[in-house]
């Protein structure tokens, strides 16, 4: 008999187990303190017992560690000087959704060159995730596929489920069993209820297939997570982060027995996709805050050492340091002014 399986398979690599790559990358006591005090911070914030405003900041995505490093430090010298007003968690983003094909992250191709060396991806991801840590940066993240929960769940303090996939099973599943607390972006369409019966979703206990800490596949049964919330990134061609847009979600989530929690995300279709109009959106909530609105307590801002996006090269040598090689970003100092103007305003 013929196999008749596997066909269109070219290869299986076994990966490394999340115990294996524990031991050989232990997280430090530092880096352990700052992931867990970064998601008991953000949960006060939902619950009502911290008033700092969020903020999520940082590169599209990661593709070069020293530069996310010299980020890092700079996101540490703000949350010294702006943590008492600001709650301030660094985005660091290894997987990026394409709508057709073209690179997938960090994780799945860290070298840029197509050679898609997950492993060794995994390992850069933890190492890098722990030195942030040990600054006393908290990291957030978006998971894309689930079975990086179980390599980099643990380091991070807050996990989003991005718009392609906040109407999937699967990310809802995995969300329930997941220690940080989630944010659900609305759908590409602008479509909220598909967020909010995420968010429903992620509360219940779910039983579903996965990989457990031996790299096994196994039946994972989980508890329910109840720190979520919304992410309003705009869809549809239209932003909707303004007043009337902000009452219709607090409306819906009321109505789905939420208390009001909305983050804004300042870019995508909120800033029609022009990484310079991040600010007319902060600008915007900065105004609502100011007549009293109390359900925005975030906002996420794509930001970058240097300004703007590159492609990739054929020599990966000429990359310009610092650049986004995804969504385009603003750079440091504007992100610098933003913070400071955001701080003064609140």
């Amino acid at each position: 008999m013929g196999n008749i399986g596997n066909v269109k398979i070219d290869s299986f690599v076994k990966l490394i187990s999340p115990n294996e790559i524990r031991l050989l990358i232990p997280i430090s006591e530092k880096s352990e303190q700052t992931i867990t005090k970064g998601r008991d911070d953000f949960c006060n914030v939902l619950d009502g017992k911290d008033d700092r405003f969020v903020v999520i900041v940082g590169p599209c995505s990661i593709h070069d560690p020293r530069a996310a490093m010299e980020y890092a430090n700079k996101i540490k010298e703000i949350i010294n000087k702006l943590g008492d007003k600001l709650l301030i968690m660094m985005r660091v983003y290894f997987e990026k959704p394409r709508t057709t094909t073209g690179w997938k992250g960090f994780i799945n191709d860290p070298y840029l060159n197509e050679t898609n060396d997950v492993q060794e991806g995994t390992k850069l991801a933890r190492r890098l995730l722990i030195d942030i840590a040990k600054l006393g940066v908290p990291a957030a993240t978006e998971l894309l596929d689930p079975i990086t929960a179980a390599y980099v769940g643990e380091l991070v303090s807050w996990v989003a489920v991005g718009a392609r996939t906040t109407e999937s099973q699967t990310h809802r599943q995995m969300a329930s069993g997941l220690s940080a607390p989630v944010g659900f972006k609305n759908n590409c369409d602008g479509n909220l209820d598909v967020a909010i019966n995420a968010m429903k979703s992620a509360k219940s206990q779910h039983s579903f297939l996965g990989v457990d800490d031996e790299g096994n596949c196994c039946i994972i049964k989980t508890n329910g997570n109840p720190d979520t919330h919304i992410v309003l990134r705009g869809g549809g061609r239209r932003p909707n982060y303004h007043r009337e847009d902000i009452k219709e979600c607090e409306k819906k989530l009321e109505a789905k027995g939420f208390t009001p929690k909305i983050m804004i995300d300042c870019s995508h279709q909120n800033s029609g996709k022009d990484h310079t109009r991040q600010k007319m959106v902060i600008d915007d909530v900065i105004a609502q805050k100011k007549q009293g609105n109390k359900s925005i307590f975030g906002i996420m801002i794509e930001s970058n050492l240097f300004e703007g996006k590159q492609n990739t090269p054929n020599n990966i040598g000429d990359l310009k340091y610092g650049v986004s090689i995804t969504d385009a970003c603003i750079g440091w100092e504007e992100t610098e002014k933003l913070l400071h103007d955001l701080y003064e305003s609140l």
